[in-house]
């Protein structure tokens, strides 16, 4: 009966893709995503305009801004921003080159699963590569640095900011990063830790790059409660509140009935009695500045005018925890419990015009914890990228900080590891061997890139590095000046990565590539139509 009937399994409408047309439509979305950022990598790499869909424009040509600007919907090129997420958050720096990695091992198997390659033989092979690259990072590329190679520490946070649109102005912002990360470095069992969210990166447009500065303490983007307040208040002693200088209002609906005027008078007295409390117990702690959470009322910021105390009000819970951090005062819940052991000491707190905005600077403390960079920079586009270049420098000096292991950059490293890993891939055996050398070649994809977008013969460039690299340990550092387009030494040349970002590139790429390689059924369900009655996230399920 049943002979010749189809079953349906599926839903109606659903799509399917299966074995070799499924892995080579993944592939081909990885590859676009891939070839999207390429363009942008290394210091010659260009910029990407991206408008989003309520017109606001982003320049840069930083991967992972990109990326995560930028609308995907292919469900295996979403695995690839999630690539340039990752690096971002481990790393900082390292996204681009992670992403044309992963597009480029993808590129490379394609052709061996022509050759009737089995996926998972290929993501052994890169598996095995991915293993031999780290031990060979680790024990023969990377170069052990202590905290106190300031030099490095500067080099390092150039080479993140040198493919970033604030080149000119690099020297400068890297010595304000190294500066900045040293202060808020902590040993924690015998490790060092960088916390590089206690950097507080605060940006103003006007002015020039140049102008961006490191202050040791932290900027409130917030004015002063009162205009009859002190502009600035010398030897400050900080109160910081997270509940709110106000008459609290009942959570449930309630009445005052008042019947006759004199009642009136003796509620508001009260009221006024209560504020006067308030301002009598921060006088009492001996505080003269007052930072609150939550709000303060305005007859409490009255009173504090009057006895000469700076208060702020409305202030981000990360401030505050930073303001405890840079201070050393305590953050305290209920006014009645402030005594003067919770409060912060800082040389001067004072109001400044910034840009057009008032903004609170607390400076002069005696150990920061807790830092702050303002940022400047003639445009607000210009100082969303010089914040951008920061966020990236911090945390690449602050990995240096924490594992002490840097390696030469500028596709030294990559072409270093594909020469090694060529010679390596003869000892594997089997089809993965053949894992290995594609493996090895798409690690060439990085210095191709460097100097095409540098404007330079990539095959020329490429003979160039490999044979230096086939010589003695010493050619090691040998990569493209971006100058000339030569192979120089990048040691001399000051083009220094932390070893960190490497890895976590390699790793990454390979996963993400092994990841797409193993699909061979791709079964996307029926998008249902707005207002059709479907269930609600676009999906059946």
């Amino acid at each position: 009966m049943l002979q010749g009937t189809p079953i349906l399994v599926l839903k109606e409408g659903t799509e399917r893709e299966r074995g070799k047309s499924a892995t080579e439509n993944n592939i081909a979305a990885a590859r676009a995503i891939a070839d999207a950022v390429r363009t942008t990598l290394g210091p010659r790499g260009m910029d990407k305009m991206l408008v989003d869909s309520m017109g606001d424009i982003t320049i840069t040509n930083d991967g992972v801004t990109i990326l995560k600007e930028v609308d995907v919907e292919h469900p295996a090129a979403k695995m690839l921003v999630e690539v340039a997420k990752t690096q971002d958050q481990q790393c900082g720096d390292g996204t681009t080159t992670a992403v044309v990695l992963a597009g480029e091992l993808l590129k490379r198997s394609e052709y061996l699963l022509e050759q009737n390659v089995h996926p998972t033989v290929i993501t052994r092979g890169f598996q095995l590569a991915v293993q031999e690259a780290k031990r060979l990072l680790e024990k023969e590329i990377g170069t052990t640095v202590g905290p106190d190679d300031q030099g490095i520490l500067v080099d390092c946070a150039r080479t993140a900011m040198g493919s970033k649109g604030v080149a000119g102005s690099r020297d400068d912002l890297a010595k304000i990063t190294v500066e900045a990360v040293k202060k808020i470095a902590e040993v924690r069992g015998g490790k060092t830790v960088c916390d590089v969210d206690q950097i507080k990166v605060e940006k103003r447009h006007g002015g020039t790059i140049s102008d961006t500065q490191l202050i040791e303490g932290i900027i409130l983007d917030k004015e002063r409660g009162h205009p009859r307040m002190p502009g600035e208040i010398r030897n400050a002693k900080i109160a910081l509140l997270n509940s709110a200088l106000e008459i609290k209002k009942t959570e449930i609906e309630s009445k005052i009935n008042i019947k006759n005027p004199a009642q009136i008078q003796s509620f508001l007295d009260e009221e006024d009695k209560t504020f006067r409390q308030m301002v009598s117990a921060v006088k009492a702690s001996g505080a003269n500045v007052v930072v609150s959470q939550k709000g303060i009322d305005d007859v409490v910021l009255h009173y504090l005018a009057k006895e000469g105390i700076y208060a702020v009000k409305q202030v981000k819970e990360s401030d505050l925890q930073k303001l405890s951090r840079a201070t050393g005062g305590k953050i305290v819940t209920g006014i009645k419990e402030l005594t003067s052991a919770d409060l912060g000491h800082a040389a001067k707190v004072d109001e400044r015009k910034v840009g057009d905005d008032k903004m609170t600077y607390v400076t002069g403390c005696s150990n920061p914890r807790s830092v702050s960079i303002l940022v400047r920079g003639g445009t607000e586009h210009v100082t969303q990228e010089v914040e951008r270049s920061l966020q990236d420098a911090l945390k690449v000096v602050g990995s240096v900080l924490e594992d002490g292991v840097v390696c030469p950059g500028g596709g030294a490293t990559e072409i270093d590891l594909a020469v090694k890993l060529r010679k390596w891939a003869g000892t594997v055996g089997g089809r993965e061997q053949l894992a290995v050398e594609a493996f090895a070649q798409s690690l060439e994809s990085i210095p191709w890139a460097l100097a095409e977008n540098g404007g330079y013969d990539s095959i020329n460039v490429l003979i160039d590095l490999r044979s230096a690299h086939d010589g003695t340990s010493a050619n090691r550092n040998v990569g493209i000046n971006l100058d000339d387009g030569k192979a120089a030494d990048m040691w001399k040349l000051h083009v220094i990565e932390p070893l960190r970002v490497k890895r976590q590139a390699l790793s990454s790429a390979a996963e993400v590539a092994n990841m797409v390689l193993r699909i061979d059924d791709v079964i996307a369900s029926k998008k249902s139509s707005p207002g059709a009655g479907g269930p609600p996230g676009g999906h059946d399920h």
